[in-house]
């Protein structure tokens, strides 16, 4: 079992510590108990938060020691932080702990120096300060989060569930995070970047691809192009695709294509069908197509996934 500690600082921010314990911290029917989860602090006792309360934490930083994954949530002031916790940061990193921020937790992690070099994102309105201040780090402002796979960084507050989620599939499975993220409501991946969000439209509202997402979804089985999204919109190919880049941050295409992966590897996970069965049931044809479509997104092949995540025995074929 996989142990995830949040190191909370005053005055702590209860959303972003609570985007770690929803997803590595609360149990669920139905879904294995795939994380151990506690929260430590500097000083153990009463930890001021923003909501106006204090909460209590009985754990220190050598709770730290025995982390599998760190996650820095985010706080207000973004001061530097005491030297007792950078090194305790740093020594649970040097052990090979993954370290994980959410929103202005970023601004810990880089004066950890754990983002030196590196790409990192935070909350929109904190991008040019984190630039400025650490001019070593190469900030990103319009990513939701960054995964390099030992620190990650995400941006403002629902995007600390976003990269939670993630790390979630990453570690257990894209079944896995998707139950998870069922159980809170929350779609399992968006898509797009956080600058859609930083800046309300001035000149319409925005009109909701709800709707034809939805439908695609229920039929990735079937052939589905630009333009069949847009029929169903009762839109033109043209105007689809300004809102997909203005909503998702992608093409109508590349998202149909991440859907029908991402259905290959709940199938893979879930399943002991062979591949070419699965290519078709979620349209991509041949075994042969999913196998090149599943590579470029996911980075390893659909018979490496199956060995890792999969409750099935491998079948022939795989």
């Amino acid at each position: 079992m996989s142990r995830v500690v949040a190191l909370v600082l005053a005055p702590q921010s209860t959303f972003e510590l609570a985007c770690a314990a929803e997803v590595f911290g609360v149990r669920r029917p139905g879904l294995p108990v795939r994380y151990e989860f506690g929260v430590c602090t500097e000083h153990p006792g009463a930890v001021p938060t923003l909501a106006g309360y204090d909460m209590t934490v009985s754990e220190g930083l050598d709770s730290l020691a025995t982390a599998d994954t760190v996650v820095i949530p985010g706080w207000q002031g973004r001061a530097d932080a005491s030297p007792a916790v950078l090194d305790a940061v740093r020594q649970a990193h040097g052990r090979g702990a993954r370290v994980v921020a959410i929103c202005s937790g970023a601004f810990l992690m880089a004066q950890a120096g754990l983002l030196d070099g590196r790409r990192a994102t935070t909350h929109w309105r904190m991008a040019a300060e984190l630039a400025a201040r650490f001019p070593e780090v190469d900030v990103e402002p319009d990513t939701l989060y960054i995964d390099l796979g030992d620190v990650a960084t995400s941006a403002g507050t629902a995007a600390g569930i976003d990269l939670c989620l993630h790390l979630a599939r990453v570690d257990h499975g894209a079944a896995y995070a998707a139950h998870v993220a069922r159980h809170m409501v929350m779609p399992p991946h968006r898509e797009g970047g956080q600058l859609q969000y930083a800046m309300p439209a001035t000149d319409r509202p925005s009109d909701s691809l709800a709707p034809i997402l939805d439908w695609a979804t229920e039929r990735l089985h079937e052939p589905l192009s630009v333009d069949d999204l847009a029929a169903r919109g009762r839109v033109s190919p043209r105007t689809l695709a300004r809102r997909f880049a203005e909503q998702l941050g992608v093409s109508p295409g590349r998202w149909v294509l991440g859907q029908r992966v991402a259905a290959a590897q709940v199938l893979l996970e879930e399943t002991g069908l062979p591949v070419e069965t699965i290519a078709a049931r979620v349209g991509l044809s041949s075994a042969a197509n999913l196998r090149r479509r599943f590579h470029g997104i996911v980075g390893t092949s659909p018979a490496a996934y199956r060995r890792s995540f999969s409750r099935h025995g491998m079948p022939a074929g795989s």
